[in-house]
């Protein structure tokens, strides 16, 4: 069996060490050698069982004196002799629970266990956000608008003012965890018996005892109520986007600020306008004969029809920008363009006066005319 060494050494710290300075050595070692960061590593484990050893001892003061006049003779031999004094295996530390300070030390490094917050219940805490959708115009959204939306929202008792309680009445600090809303849990794990600590089932988490709870608000401190709030909408806003109003949310707890008004944008399709960015885009059906030989047509815009030129010889497909005629940036000013893509209309229907006259050009062209006819305008009898 290995020589026990002194507990001072184990630590790293002399004799006249501080028990700052004593209790810093041992998270040291503690963060170094855990065996849950070290699984499978025998050296590790053993010296994370000396070292919780040592400061079983040396963190207290009682007992540091004892060992520094008599050394490990000081301790009965069932706590300390033939080994590491006090720790029965992995099955626990002996000493462990003793340690007033080892659930923060542990706490420290692996974040409190079973992930317990220690967060003030009665600290300020912002309000919930809420969402919400609204439904808009393409024009409504390219030239920007103001809307309201109902939404429901907690806000503040009127009678008690967020404090729950009747009024001339005030909660009682819970006498359980002393008004933190947490309370001490002693839990045996294979490191033996550790703290935690769990919401205060007494108080349930808050902190305080609500004796004579408000009548409005039963002792919640809040009531839901409807509510509308207007939006406004900036012009260039997209299909999805979202419009953030600060403060309009759920009211905030222990006197903390509101929550946030989340609005989701939902455009309407246009009958005629497609988008795309700040591009507005549009198809524009013409005739055969304005093609051909040119013409100037009226197409709508956001900002009414305007007249479009459209030259000869124009064919199916042609694209036309219209400068400005878009949507507006959402950040920054100016607009967009709009793009018109011409789509060629075909007559039916043809009187046979118009279907000669159609040859005669197909024949000037150089087509065939039974080609002509029978391809393109008609076929004739044999």
């Amino acid at each position: 069996m290995a020589e026990k060494r002194d507990y001072y050494e184990v630590l790293g710290v002399g004799k006249d060490a501080s028990a700052d300075e004593i209790k810093k050595a041992f998270r040291k070692l503690t963060k170094e050698n855990h065996p849950d960061l070290h699984p499978g590593d025998k050296a590790c484990e053993e010296r994370f069982k000396e070292a919780n050893e040592a400061y079983e001892v040396l963190s207290d003061e009682d007992k540091r004196k004892k060992y520094d006049q008599f050394g490990f003779a000081a301790f009965d031999p069932n706590m300390g002799a033939g080994g590491y004094g006090g720790f029965d295996g992995f099955g626990g530390f002996g000493g462990f629970s003793g340690f007033g300070d080892l659930g923060d030390i542990f706490g420290d490094i692996f974040g409190g266990f079973g992930g317990a917050s220690r967060t003030n219940p009665n600290a300020p805490r912002k309000g919930d956000n809420l969402r919400a959708t609204l439904n808009i115009s393409f024009e409504e959204a390219a030239f920007g608008c103001k809307k309201e939306v109902t939404v429901g929202r907690v806000e503040l008792c009127d009678d008690c003012k967020g404090s729950g309680c009747a009024p001339g009445t005030t909660p009682e600090i819970c006498p359980d965890c002393k008004g933190t809303g947490r309370v001490t849990v002693n839990q045996r794990t294979p490191f033996g018996v550790m703290q935690s600590s769990a919401p205060c089932s007494k108080c349930r988490g808050t902190g305080k005892i609500i004796h004579q709870p408000c009548k409005s608000c039963r002792g919640m401190g809040s009531i839901r109520r409807q509510h509308k709030v207007e939006v406004k909408v900036p012009a260039g806003i997209d299909d999805g986007q979202t419009i953030s109003k600060t403060g309009a949310g759920n009211a905030g707890i222990n006197g903390g600020s509101a929550g946030d008004l989340l609005v989701t944008v939902s455009v309407k399709p246009h009958p005629r306008f497609e988008r795309d960015g700040t591009s507005v885009l549009l198809e524009q059906e013409i005739s055969y004969a304005q093609a051909a030989l040119g013409a100037e047509v009226e197409v709508p815009t956001l900002d009414g029809k305007v007249k479009l030129t459209i030259p000869e010889g124009t064919q199916p497909g042609a694209v036309f920008r219209l400068r400005g005629k878009g949507i507006p940036y959402l950040r920054g000013s100016g607009r967009g363009d709009q793009f018109v893509t011409v789509s060629v209309k075909v007559p039916k229907n043809l009187t046979s006066s118009q279907k000669e006259l159609l040859r005669q050009f197909a024949a000037s062209m150089g087509e065939a005319e039974a080609e002509a006819g029978r391809g393109v305008f008609g076929r004739k009898k044999k």
